[in-house]
């Protein structure tokens, strides 16, 4: 019986999942608005103050200020975080004296350090790439670090015996062994991005989803909060859908199982 239940759970396209979670969050939404309508805005409520903050051109200077901020610490995080790792793995000296700062920072949420920062570099743009770099590299640095100490050593062997010499074998072996995981540190660091950018842009500035959050906040303007936490997330899945096309394209060669 559960075997004939699971084939007919099996039969339903994607597609009509995806319909079904939609039509649950906002059944839910709708229910939450009508028990809590001082705190949670109805989803037409949402979407006029969506067409409104789109139509004078308000959001897309909140959305390019978010997403170049994203972008740019991220950019810079990943290109840093690679050799970081790889040195950290393949030089025991420099893993010694680097990782055991890298473990105490990780630990320490971005909130707790973005008023030191904002204080040495002001309230730009510099202070929260600056923030959003440093939450970034830290997530992206440990997966990748892991991703090299993880390359199968028989590997290794096999292509010395084969007469690799080291060049050969960090370009042929290791990079290619440790790709999945750098792209899913690249995952990781672009979802970390975005979680830490409320952080850096709600203490100061005048352009962000962040910023337009804790304004509306201020003014009780809850349609346009709600539209701005639902715009964080719609970001973050694309994010999300761009790096696993990345992950299809770049590792497809590795057997994988199908869920």
């Amino acid at each position: 019986m559960r075997q004939k239940r699971s084939n007919l759970w099996g039969r339903i396209p994607n597609g009509v999942w995806l319909l079904i979670s939609l039509a649950v969050a906002v059944a839910l939404w709708l229910f939450a608005a009508h028990q809590w309508p001082a705190v949670f805005a109805t989803p037409g409520m949402v979407w006029k103050a969506l067409l409104s903050k789109a139509s004078n051109g308000v959001l897309w200077g909140h959305v390019g200020a978010s997403l170049s901020r994203v972008l740019t610490g991220f950019a810079i995080a990943f290109v840093v975080a690679i050799p970081v790792a790889f040195l950290m793995a393949w030089y025991d000296p420099f893993r010694h004296v680097v990782e055991p700062w890298i473990q105490f920072i990780r630990n320490i949420p971005p909130l707790a350090y973005v008023f030191l920062i904002i204080a040495a570099l002001g309230i730009g743009q510099t202070s929260k790439v600056t923030v959003i770099f440093i939450a970034a590299f830290l997530v992206m640095v440990v997966t990748i670090y892991q991703g090299v100490k993880g390359v199968d050593v028989t590997l290794i062997k096999a292509a010395r015996v084969l007469g690799a010499n080291q060049f050969d074998i960090f370009f042929k072996v290791t990079i290619p062994a440790t790709t999945p995981f750098i792209l899913v540190a690249a995952r990781l660091g672009l979802s970390t991005s975005m979680t830490t950018l409320m952080a850096s842009e709600i203490v100061g500035g005048d352009k962000g989803i962040g910023m337009m959050i804790q304004q509306a906040n201020g003014y009780y303007q809850m349609d346009v909060m709600l539209m701005g936490i639902i715009l964080l997330g719609v970001i973050g899945i694309c994010f999300e859908k761009i790096v696993k096309f990345l992950e299809r394209r770049f590792t497809g060669w590795q057997e994988t199982i199908q869920q």
